[in-house]
């Protein structure tokens, strides 16, 4: 049973695919982290066995602090891991890295931890052992509204090279990206940026910008007619409430404005669209954020890395990038309340 909460509470990292990049990856950012003047706390919920580092057993998250520096605080899994091999997927893990992502979740909404770091994890393997949801991001949404009854949904923002930027659609196909562009959706989104860059970043005026579907954005409505129909209505309207946001703008120009500082965020239509230019410009640390729930939640920008785990050459960059981006965003939440 864990003790009393601390008072600058730790983040807590989870385990992810045990098959993949996950354990390399922690070990190499607790290496790293461990070193820096300005320390960045955190315990990964895993089998101890799985790191190639020294590790050291806890019980509660508030030891993290007291081993962190000589150690990788573990709080141990509630059963026992399967053996599984680098590079080598097996659904049999699948029990525990949902139990890792569940407690970290909790540890986050009780105030043991002051956000969570996920280590990237196969669906697939998921899927296989009967996971029922669409996706790691909807899974801790899902555990965020059973614990506090409300609903949080999501938006899936990418930080990178300079930019902030959030996704309206995700992984759809972009024949049915037009249904999805819905002012409801749009506003959404818009809102809960909005917030996150004042509660989570720290701004206190926020300028945003809507990227355009079509290329020129339109061209008023000779190369499409999305921005002229629904997204610049939309912006209007947000205006009028208040915000500072921008018609849709060309997507081949908005985020070189944003790297100007014409704007804090660009809000794109695409996941495509969005990710591009967070990749090209910082490929190996970049990382993605959960906005909208009621914890902070960031995450490496890429996948399980099941070749680079088999050959022992994950980079540790995005989780390291992720975990600094989540420390900063748990101080500027503090000082916002």
């Amino acid at each position: 049973m864990m003790a009393i909460k601390p008072d600058t509470p730790p983040l807590a990292v989870t385990m992810g695919d045990p098959a993949g990049c996950g354990p390399q990856i922690t070990a190499r950012a607790w290496n790293t982290l461990r070193r820096e003047s300005r320390r960045t706390p955190f315990y990964v919920i895993a089998d101890p066995a799985l790191f190639a580092c020294e590790t050291q057993v806890i019980q509660d998250p508030a030891e993290t602090g007291t081993y962190f520096d000589d150690a990788l605080p573990v709080l141990p899994l509630s059963g026992r891991l399967p053996v599984v091999q680098p590079g080598t997927a097996d659904s049999a893990a699948a029990a525990s890295i949902l139990e890792s992502i569940e407690r970290a979740t909790r540890h986050a909404l009780e105030g043991y931890s002051a956000g969570v770091v996920t280590n990237p994890i196969s669906k697939a393997v998921l899927y296989s052992a009967g996971f029922r949801h669409p996706g790691h991001t909807e899974y801790l949404a899902a555990i965020c509204e059973d614990v506090t009854g409300e609903p949080n949904p999501p938006v899936m923002m990418l930080a990178g090279g300079g930019l902030r930027v959030s996704l309206v659609t995700i992984h759809v196909p972009l024949m049915s990206i037009p249904q999805h562009l819905t002012p409801d959706t749009l506003a959404s989104v818009a809102h809960t940026t909005n917030l996150a860059l004042k509660r989570d970043f720290g701004i206190s005026q926020p300028r945003l910008a809507f990227t355009g579907l079509n290329p020129h954005a339109g061209e008023s409505g000779s190369i499409g007619t999305e921005e002229r129909d629904i997204i610049n209505p939309l912006a209007t309207q947000l205006r009028e409430a208040g915000m500072d946001i921008s018609d849709a703008r060309s997507a081949d120009t908005v985020f070189a404005e944003m790297l100007d500082g014409r704007f804090d965020a660009v809000i794109a239509m695409t996941h495509d669209q969005g990710l591009i230019p967070v990749k090209t410009l910082d490929f190996w640390g970049g990382v993605n954020t959960t906005l909208g729930l009621p914890i902070i939640r960031t995450s490496p920008d890429h996948g399980t890395a099941y070749d680079a785990a088999r050959e022992g050459t994950a980079r540790p960059d995005s989780l390291i990038s992720a975990i600094r981006l989540a420390s900063e965003m748990a101080g500027n939440r503090l000082s916002h309340v």
